[in-house]
């Protein structure tokens, strides 16, 4: 008798296995320009994600009103531009790290030499604290007052950078389903308010209805 418990556990858990192995080998990219691509999971993976941020870092650095602005202050100041980040929300019914796909974003800017990154001021508060827990030294006689950094010495960022990740989930006539990703961004220029740029990449993935996308 046990031995039977065991071997139809066993089949179950075969079943079960090669269910989730078929709907997973089931799921394809949708690319209008370059047909159906190998195999993947429903859910937004991290090259997913690199692969469209790189895209949006590459239109960003060609905007004319970014590459002015850009001119302008090395030629007042001889100093790059001054970027913080704002909200990056996710939309999605992934738990995603955030900072973790921003901080791509955010080398790769800065490899690009057109900006610094300031930790001082984020939407919802300072990134790094120290910036501010250094200046309680102030009056603290057990500091060389001479290294405490002075008031008027943090620098306010030119621009913000914002974004969003959405998530679509159509049913397709095959019985399958299609799951849509929009990754969006905008470069705004703190003293107008303008945003500079925008610019959404979209990754478009079908696959079994049993897949879920998370």
């Amino acid at each position: 008798m046990k031995k039977s418990l065991i071997a139809v556990s066993i089949g179950v858990s075969i079943a079960l296995f090669s269910g989730c192995a078929s709907s997973s080998s089931q799921v394809r990219y949708i690319n209008s320009q370059q047909g159906v691509s190998k195999p993947a999971t429903l859910a937004l993976e991290y090259e997913d994600f690199e692969k469209a941020a790189m895209k949006l870092v590459k239109s960003m650095l060609k905007s004319p009103y970014l590459n002015r602005m850009y001119e302008v202050k090395m030629k007042k100041e001889g100093k790059p531009l001054v970027l913080m980040i704002s909200d990056f929300t996710n939309d999605t019914t992934q738990r995603i790290d955030i900072d973790q796909l921003v901080k791509k974003i955010r080398i790769a800017l800065l490899n690009s030499g057109k900006f610094i990154v300031t930790t001082a001021v984020r939407a919802g508060g300072p990134e790094d604290k120290a910036t501010y827990e250094l200046r309680k030294l102030r009056k603290d006689d057990e500091f060389n007052q001479k290294t405490v950094a002075k008031k008027g010495t943090i620098i306010a960022p030119d621009l913000s950078l914002s974004g969003k990740i959405i998530q679509r989930m159509t049913p397709l006539p095959n019985g399958e389903q299609r799951v849509d990703y929009y990754i969006q961004m905008s470069l705004t220029d703190v003293t107008s308010g303008l945003a500079f740029w925008e610019g959404e990449e979209v990754i478009s993935k079908a696959g079994s209805a049993d897949s879920a996308p998370w």
